[in-house]
């Protein structure tokens, strides 16, 4: 594998444990990996859906010392992140000449900051590889919030969190809901808490604390059973259901042909080998998006927003 960085015109930060669907992805386009960072010739979908973080415009610069790197950051932009794979005591010294960027804990619903975050790291001690430009507003693609440990029954509501932050509209009061997968029923909290009614299906119960809010109905079923026109019309259907990618897809194609529901946010479960494959027929949905949320396991969040 060659290590010409004048090659490289995309970066990806993997999630932990996630470097392999973006090298499987890239093929012969990979230049180099260290640690999580996997630097490419050229930039390829499916290696987006699965990044953590993407460098948009990775720029190699060498640096005389490390006032020369700081000064070099700051005649760019005000923030920036690193992501070290080496020297890093030297790293250390550059982020202490560079304006702070304190860690910080967000509390749900927030507005993503419109303020650009770079990602940059020592290659070399007298090396630098930066992007200005990058995919996610947050240090390294790490979106963390203030935990509740008392309302949700589970821990996968921070899925949904980030997922409405990022895609930056969530249900309003009285919108109507469909939570598919939804026991024990953390995703239904988060729903309800937001104002909207919502109905969770599910073969297992909900926690009895959620199926007695306000505004939650559920029906003890199959989510692959329901018949969209019996159930009617919908704002939103999520899902968290565990099955095969392609049966998730096909239960969102026979929703979107029903014209039951405008917006989706679906988490895609692998349990095999073809993510690749049917990520890029999510992907080809018109209007939809789909991406690795910091939350995300070894799955990927589908959204579809309509107007």
């Amino acid at each position: 594998m060659c290590e010409s960085l004048s090659a490289v015109t995309v970066a990806y930060l993997a999630p932990t444990g996630l470097v392999a669907p973006i090298v499987a992805a890239l093929g012969e386009r990979v230049v180099a990996v260290r640690e999580r960072l996997v630097l490419a010739t050229e930039p390829c979908d499916e290696a987006g859906f699965w990044a953590a973080n993407t460098w948009l415009e990775p720029q190699v610069r060498p640096i005389a010392s490390i006032g020369d790197g700081a000064k070099w950051l700051r005649s760019m932009q005000r923030n920036w992140a690193l992501y070290p794979v080496g020297s890093f005591r030297r790293a250390q010294l550059l982020v202490d000449k560079l304006p702070p960027l304190k860690a910080r804990l967000r509390t749900f619903p927030f507005a993503v900051p419109s303020s650009p975050m770079g990602s940059w790291t020592l290659w070399r001690p007298d090396l630098m590889l930066a992007s200005a430009r990058c995919s996610s507003p947050f240090a390294n693609g790490e979106l963390e919030f203030v935990d509740d440990r008392l309302g949700p029954p589970s821990r996968a509501f921070k899925k949904l969190w980030e997922a409405l932050t990022l895609l930056g509209r969530m249900p309003a009061a009285g919108d109507r809901c469909l939570d598919l997968g939804a026991s024990p029923g953390g995703w239904t909290w988060v729903l309800q808490r937001l104002g909207a009614e919502v109905l969770a299906v599910d073969k297992a119960p909900l926690d009895p604390a959620i199926a007695t809010l306000p505004n939650v109905r559920q029906r003890n079923e199959s989510a692959f059973g329901l018949d969209p026109r019996q159930v009617g019309p919908v704002d939103w259907l999520f899902s968290d259901v565990i099955c095969y990618p392609r049966r998730l897809l096909e239960l969102v194609q026979r929703w979107r042909t029903a014209g039951m529901a405008r917006h989706f946010v679906c988490t895609i479960k692998f349990q095999g080998d073809d993510e690749h494959a049917i990520a890029r027929e999510f992907a080809a949905i018109p209007g939809s998006r789909v991406m690795h949320l910091h939350h995300n396991k070894h799955e990927l969040t589908f959204a579809l927003l309509q107007d």
